[in-house]
């Protein structure tokens, strides 16, 4: 009777076992077709959202500096206004094309980088030939826009692409030239924005983004410096620098800075500021609170702090944007 209940009990459990397999099977196939329906458009999404990553938009907030030229002549018409936009477009899509071929050229670098490798190139999440025929399509609809707008203006963006593409292939493993090459780069924009709006820059202004430009650079690559380990003694991958530079850069990068602000306040105390601005004496708390900026950004650089250009690191640093809004209003209590 014992052996009787026993073996019932044996096939209750193997019903049971059975049934729930028949019930995991069904769910399975469910899952797979589900997975099998949806995919198609997760793969499209995500190569999507790769493609778009890839291009960087966050940089473009560099090429606001198109409108330095105007604002800094107060020119502040709708026209001029809508001109900087369109110009805007055109030199972002240029940019984002550069940074395509940086990807290609240094995608085998980039794959071995901690960080790097998680650009969408380096870490396979979208093709060489995608981003190739990206890079066409963007110059194509950057120099449509440039020609559109003016022809000296297009010449400019000819000129930024040039640059951009040779620092890419050789100018950036060059000691000293490449830092120049990247405040170029920052300096043709606000060339390029004077030349769309006619508000020509003048050599103040020219000196003073030099040396603005010249110490962002420096920055950039003294957090590169920084970032390797004090027992390197070679040369840091695809560039002209060993770990020793980095006092000797560090230096450079803080001269330049107090530079630019003495080229500012040379600018404020000159008889030239007395044509834009009724009221300079409120320009004079800029230099002090640049002075502030610069040095806080050159603290966090020494630290080991700053992990990312720091373009990038001003628009999104609160400290950073609130001393923006203070020049802001400093600048226009002046005019």
């Amino acid at each position: 009777m014992a052996n009787f209940y026993l073996s019932q009990r044996r096939h209750s459990a193997n019903v049971v076992t059975f049934v729930n397999q028949v019930r995991a099977r069904q769910m399975a196939n469910i899952s797979e077709r589900a997975v099998f329906v949806q995919s198609p458009a997760i793969d499209r999404a995500h190569i999507l959202r790769s493609t778009l990553l890839a291009l960087r938009p966050h940089q473009w907030v560099k090429n606001v500096l198109l409108f330095v030229p105007a604002l800094s002549a107060h020119q502040f018409g709708a026209n001029i206004l809508w001109t900087l936009v369109l110009s805007l477009v055109s030199f972002s899509l240029a940019a984002s094309a550069g940074y395509l071929v940086n990807d290609l050229i240094d995608l085998p670098h980039d794959r071995n980088h901690p960080e790097k490798s998680l650009r969408p190139l380096a870490a396979g999440q979208i093709s060489a030939a995608l981003a190739v025929g990206m890079c066409v399509v963007l110059l194509v609809v950057s120099a449509a826009i440039a020609l559109k707008l003016n022809i000296i203006f297009a010449s400019s963006l000819a000129v930024y692409i040039v640059l951009s593409l040779s620092y890419s292939l050789y100018l950036k493993r060059k000691l000293m030239i490449d830092v120049v090459a990247l405040a170029a780069l920052y300096g043709i924009r606000v060339i390029a924005g004077g030349i769309v709006t006619g508000a020509v820059p003048s050599d103040w202004l020219v000196g003073f983004c030099f040396f603005v430009f010249l110490s962002l650079a420096l920055v950039k690559r003294t957090t590169e410096l920084m970032a390797q380990p004090q027992t390197h003694l070679g040369k840091v991958a695809g560039r002209g620098y060993r770990r020793a530079d980095v006092s000797i850069i560090a230096a450079m990068m803080v001269a330049s800075g107090f530079i630019a602000i003495l080229v500012l306040a040379l600018y404020i105390n000159s008889s030239d500021v007395r044509v834009l601005y009724h009221r300079p004496v409120f320009l004079w708390p800029i230099c002090a609170i640049l002075t502030y900026w610069l040095g806080r950004l050159y603290v966090l650089t020494e630290r080991g702090e700053m992990r990312q250009d720091p373009v990038l690191f001003a628009a999104r640093d609160r400290i950073s944007l609130t001393a923006g809004g203070l020049i802001s209003m400093l600048f226009f209590a002046a005019m």
